[in-house]
């Protein structure tokens, strides 16, 4: 299967459009829909996702995406795409797991070590795919600006503990790439997209 992954596009997610590769199965968005969180940025990121023609569609939230976390009984979720928060889907025996959760300092879906300790805990021990807005700590992670890791401990000690197949991530948007430790692929799609092919 192939699959596109995309993130931090905060609302110029048109720009990407004559860009993406049209013959993958599946495009996954790893959060920061939108630059400011609005009800209104959120539905037009959806509404496009909807129309893009791939036969499966996965996003999460990032710490931008306000609407997502305070006022989601005012959106329209096109029924096709899917929209993860903390759980997880299978898909053609894939399993993938995701959520928006970020040590923000008050952001959007901003939780304590213990909250981001117990929902990391949830992800599944036969997860495939985890999908994260935030990558794991010490992961493509580092920023220059701040020089400083922003990446999460809790999430970097439970994929070594269930070792999925990928891990999907955006948040650092300068330490874009993908990388392949100890058989796991980190994916950082921040800014820009990355294309795989998923080996089972």
């Amino acid at each position: 299967m192939k699959i596109i992954c995309l993130s931090d596009t905060h609302s110029n997610h048109r720009n990407f459009e004559d860009k993406l590769p049209t013959d993958a199965d599946m495009i996954i968005h790893a959060g920061d829909l939108t630059r400011n969180g609005s009800i209104g940025g959120v539905q037009d990121f959806m509404d496009w996702f909807a129309r893009l023609p791939y036969k499966h569609k996965i996003f999460i939230a990032g710490n931008h995406d306000y609407a997502l976390e305070e006022d989601k009984k005012w959106l329209q979720f096109p029924e096709n795409i899917i929209y993860l928060e903390h759980n997880s889907v299978v898909i053609e025996g894939i399993k993938i797991w995701g959520s928006p959760a970020i040590d923000g300092f008050g952001w959007a879906f901003d939780k304590t070590e213990v909250e981001r300790d117990d929902i990391y805990y949830t992800i599944p021990r036969d997860c495939d795919i985890i999908v994260s807005h935030v990558p794991p700590y010490g992961v493509m992670d580092k920023i220059s600006m701040i020089n400083r890791h922003v990446g999460c401990k809790y999430l970097k000690r439970r994929i070594d503990s269930i070792k999925p197949k990928y891990v999907i991530f955006g948040h650092a948007h300068e330490r874009a790439g993908m990388q392949t430790i100890k058989s796991i692929t980190y994916i950082n799609a921040a800014c820009c997209y990355q294309v795989f092919d998923y080996l089972a």
